[in-house]
């Protein structure tokens, strides 16, 4: 076998990615598109070491769970990868990917409690993140074609709600290439690099990330704007760094108040252009009540939220217990979480500190322990998940429950293994499975809430015991 073979083999199972899994003549192939039980016909793209992908050419028979995708850029960007399964089908491959990740990673056999979603499954995002960029002579606006930073051109999306259809046609007439250019990442040339709209209740925030110090012609596009959007905020992100990352350090608010307020779980706040909030706010809503109905608080726990964003759950938590600590790293999220205490009566009970978890974190565990309060350790890391020594500090000082809250199924499988000491740690590192655990938590629930349809994205909630 070897690069650009047409191979065909029965699709055994879904990958952590969503991708289809083909073992052929010892070599494991990873095949995007495809479900469980059909026969394929792919093409060999790579193949080293006895691991191989691959393309589908063709399917032979198909699953009965497969669905016509509605999208005519399905496929090409890297947006959704499992709009080809009908939604049981995907529910079930991501509750597959969960289980597996735990059996693989840390040994544990889990059941699923509960798997929660949400009564719109098409345009629910309230995040929209457009690249817009200069490639062949050409502006294009829409989204990166999965690992790369070729631009697909769009005019709506399916998980979108129909205001981005209007937003992509305004800054597709906007950016004309003439008088305002877009970003060139070969050149380094060019002015707009990205528009990124946030919207809650109707309201919008919409950033415009550029190259440059001012954008001209910008009352064009906020005029624009304000034919379909009445209540808008408009911002200017300079970024002229040569790197990924969306965000530049300045942002200049060129139209409206530059926040959105909300009101939810009895909470008044507001968020920013940078704000962290999760893009479907009906399954947040979901698993935020889950979260406060699993820790179990009453007035005599102190809950600790690692990793607390804007401050919301740590100010529904506060509500229940003596005292809610929120920690954050990033500044306008600690500002906004400081804010949403004041106008909401909490400042007494929660109290918010900018710095990284894993600075942060170790010592307020032990300090709160020492004070002999009862504890809850709140986690909702990012991807990469939560840092050892913050996991190791929670084994030291052993809060009443910790409820991790997971957007990697990996990720949470490690931690959790090592919380449940089914994974040895030896000198800071994790060095494989313990064949003598001795457990001081016992995992006692864990629940899937899909915050994202159609792609390989889940959810997951974590509890854990004292024993």
């Amino acid at each position: 076998m070897k690069k650009n073979d047409l191979l065909t083999g029965f699709c055994d199972e879904i990958g952590f990615n969503g991708e289809g899994i083909f073992h052929i003549e010892g070599t494991t192939f990873f095949v995007p598109y495809c479900l469980r039980g059909e026969l394929v016909t792919f093409k060999v793209l790579k193949i080293k070491k006895g691991i191989g992908y691959g393309k589908v050419e063709s399917i032979l028979e198909k699953s009965p769970d497969r669905t016509e995708p509605n999208c005519n850029v399905f496929s090409k960007c890297g947006g959704c990868q499992l709009l080809h399964a009908n939604y049981d089908c995907q529910l079930n491959i991501k509750k597959q990917t969960v289980k597996n990740a735990f059996k693989k990673i840390c040994g544990l056999d889990i059941n699923i409690d509960s798997v929660y979603h949400g009564e719109n499954i098409y345009g629910y995002r309230n995040k929209l993140q457009l690249p817009v960029r200069e490639q062949n002579g050409r502006v294009k606006v829409g989204f990166f074609r999965e690992n790369s930073h070729d631009v697909v051109e769009i005019d709506s999306c399916a998980i979108q709600p129909s205001w981005a259809t209007e937003i992509i046609k305004i800054i597709k007439n906007f950016v004309d290439g003439k008088k305002v250019t877009a970003y060139n990442e070969t050149t380094k040339k060019g002015l707009i690099r990205h528009v990124v709209v946030r919207e809650i209740d109707n309201k919008f925030i919409v950033t415009v990330v550029a190259n440059g110090d001012k954008i001209m012609g910008v009352n064009r596009l906020i005029e624009a704007l304000l034919q379909k959007f009445s209540d808008l905020s408009v911002y200017l992100n300079v970024n002229k760094k040569d790197d990924n990352i969306i965000f530049g350090d300045r942002f200049v608010l060129l139209y409206g108040n530059g926040k959105i307020a909300i009101s939810e779980f009895g909470i008044n706040y507001e968020v920013g252009p940078q704000s962290f909030v999760q893009v479907n706010t009906e399954v947040k809503n979901l698993l935020y009540q889950k979260v406060v109905e699993f820790a179990d608080i009453g007035g005599d726990y102190v809950v600790i939220d690692g990793y607390s964003g804007a401050g919301v759950l740590t100010a529904m938590l506060s509500k229940k217990a003596k005292k809610a600590y929120g920690v954050e790293i990033i500044k306008e999220a600690v500002d906004s979480a400081n804010k949403l205490a004041k106008d909401n009566g909490l400042s007494d009970k929660m109290e918010s500190i900018c710095a990284p978890c894993e600075d942060i974190l170790p010592d307020l565990i032990e300090r709160e322990a020492k004070n002999g309060n009862k504890t809850v350790l709140v986690l909702d890391p990012p991807r990469k998940g939560v840092e050892l020594n913050v996991l190791l500090s929670a084994l030291k000082c052993k809060p009443d429950k910790i409820i991790y809250v997971a957007c990697s199924p990996q990720s949470l499988a490690r931690d959790i293994g090592v919380l449940t000491d089914n994974l040895q740690v030896e000198d800071n590192k994790i060095t494989g499975l313990n064949k003598t655990p001795n457990p001081v938590y016992e995992l006692t629930s864990v629940s899937l809430f899909d915050l994202f349809p159609h792609t390989k994205h889940i959810e997951s909630l974590a509890v854990l015991r004292k024993i």
